[in-house]
């Protein structure tokens, strides 16, 4: 166990990590361009009109995987950001940082997916709802992580402030999940839950889970991707870095 732990934990090593996320990253790419084009397939072809929304419910098969990104990754730049503040590992923060736009772009159209389902749904594109609001708060959340990042000229004091502000805004997550059961919303509740059988058909829920993986692989490769280059930034005068770019040249 120990020495499957010390295997782990070389990982942690700047340049084991850019090696590691330079083979992962083409695969998982590869794998989330597949998974797309089946999930929109079955989604927008295979699966039938819903009883009640018709066809604008397809909207669905973006906005609920979109959001659920939203909130995960947001959870996920927190922890990393939280073991860069506590522990200094490098790879932490780069993780972190390499997070956050992406987070942010799953966060955008989480609620631009949201207004255009809301429209045949509710009759307008906004209202100042529990879960849109609360959800439109998790985007300045991450803007303001990228902004204050990007303010600070000091590498690792802005990691740290960068950090603070990601564990403070961490207490949004659960009420963005929670509100449609704590506030009477317009936003309906979960179909999908943990403890309860999805409610919708097979085909419908097959398409959901499709693009909900496609989500995740692309979140990962781009993650990786970013990551790789923020890394090559910070130790640009690394010898690592040296080696690898002659190899390149």
């Amino acid at each position: 166990m120990a020495e499957q732990r010390v295997q782990w934990f070389k990982f942690a090593s700047p340049p084991n990590f850019y090696d590691l996320a330079g083979r992962l990253a083409p695969w998982f790419g590869g794998l989330a361009a597949i998974l797309f084009v089946v999930g929109l397939y079955v989604g927008f072809v295979l699966a039938p009109p819903d009883y009640q929304q018709g066809n604008s419910y397809r909207i669905m098969f973006i906005h609920v995987p979109t959001a659920w990104m939203s909130m995960f990754l947001y959870v996920l730049m927190a922890v990393y950001a939280a073991i860069g503040l506590i522990w200094r590992v490098k790879t932490a923060e780069v993780m972190a940082k390499a997070i956050a736009p992406t987070g942010a772009l799953f966060t955008f159209l989480a609620l631009w997916t949201g207004a255009l389902w809301g429209k045949p749904t509710w009759g307008t594109y906004w209202v100042w709802d529990a879960r849109l609001t609360s959800e439109l708060i998790l985007l300045f959340l991450y803007l303001g992580y990228m902004a204050l990042h990007a303010a600070i000229e000091d590498r690792q004091r802005a990691a740290n402030a960068s950090a603070i502000l990601a564990l403070a805004g961490v207490v949004n997550v659960p009420i963005i999940y929670f509100s449609v059961v704590w506030w009477n919303t317009l936003h309906q509740g979960a179909s999908i839950t943990v403890t309860s059988a999805p409610t919708m058909e097979t085909v419908m829920f097959s398409a959901l889970m499709l693009m909900t993986f496609a989500c995740w692989m692309y979140a990962i490769a781009v993650v990786l991707w970013r990551a790789r280059l923020e890394l090559l930034e910070r130790e640009r005068r690394a010898a690592w870095v040296l080696e690898r770019m002659g190899e390149k040249a």
